[in-house]
């Protein structure tokens, strides 16, 4: 698929991190595109910087990823690209002691199914309404109607203390690309997933330097945190070979993660 202004794309948590980073890029390769967030004011100040639609969409909500998606497709026309970059992060050990008294609890489980809804349900959500509209395209010459990116996280298979939650979403989100990439086969839309490693995000940002330095040296080569524009540019070659289908790819510069 040859990026260009023929084409449009949804970014789902298109506001910061890497969905931002994702959302420039493609901008800047020509895409029409439109930004995912719960963050209306911070997406809206990205899209008016790259020519962009943004649309406040909690992906969780069936209503309102139809919403937004019908804006963005009055706006751009029907997508070609989604890319799920929409997720959150809470952590907790499965049973721990509670810090006033000692006593050993459980993890709440709500704080688990939110996070399995945002980062699992939600990025499941929005491929199938996506890929229906996508299915009424015509091909392309190389016989593809659009591509599905979706973001889960090196923790899919190296899960540390306290992210039973988030590593479970993660691998959910690797685990179904192959079914849906089968599921998809005969509707030309091919299903591809990244797991990212350290990367420079808000998040990152917000801790303190001295542990973002010691994070950064837990990676092999290159011994940095992953810049935004690197797993942007990623997107963009899944987007460009129309054989690539159904893969799973880490980009983490050789990290194995360490159980804590």
């Amino acid at each position: 698929m040859q990026l260009n202004s023929s084409l449009s794309a949804i970014v789902t948590g298109g506001a910061s991190g890497l969905g931002e980073a994702t959302a420039r890029r493609l901008a800047a390769e020509g895409v029409k595109v439109t930004i995912f967030d719960m963050n209306l004011e911070r997406g809206s100040q990205v899209a008016d910087e790259i020519g962009a639609l943004a649309c406040r969409v909690d992906v969780t909500s069936d209503a309102d990823v139809v919403q937004g998606l019908a804006a963005a497709r009055a706006a751009h026309g029907q997508e070609r690209i989604l890319v799920n970059c929409a997720g959150i992060v809470l952590g907790a050990k499965t049973v721990a002691r509670r810090k006033t008294d000692g006593v050993l609890i459980a993890a709440a489980t709500d704080d688990f199914d939110r996070v399995v809804r945002v980062n699992l349900g939600g990025t499941f959500r929005c491929i199938a309404h996506s890929a229906l509209g996508m299915a009424g395209l015509d091909r392309l010459a190389t016989g593809e109607r659009g591509v599905i990116i979706s973001t889960a996280s090196v923790a899919a298979e190296d899960g540390q203390v306290g992210q039973a939650a988030y590593a479970a979403s993660k691998a959910g989100v690797a685990g179904m690309a192959l079914p849906i990439a089968r599921d998809l086969a005969s509707e030309g839309v091919r299903v591809n997933t990244i797991l990212p490693g350290l990367f420079e995000t808000p998040m990152m940002a917000g801790l303190p330097a001295a542990v973002r330095a010691s994070l950064a040296a837990t990676v092999p080569f290159p011994d940095r945190l992953g810049a935004g524009e690197e797993y942007a540019a990623l997107v963009v070659e899944m987007c460009r070979n129309a054989y690539l289908n159904a893969a799973a790819i880490r980009l983490d510069g050789a990290l194995r993660m360490a159980a804590r």
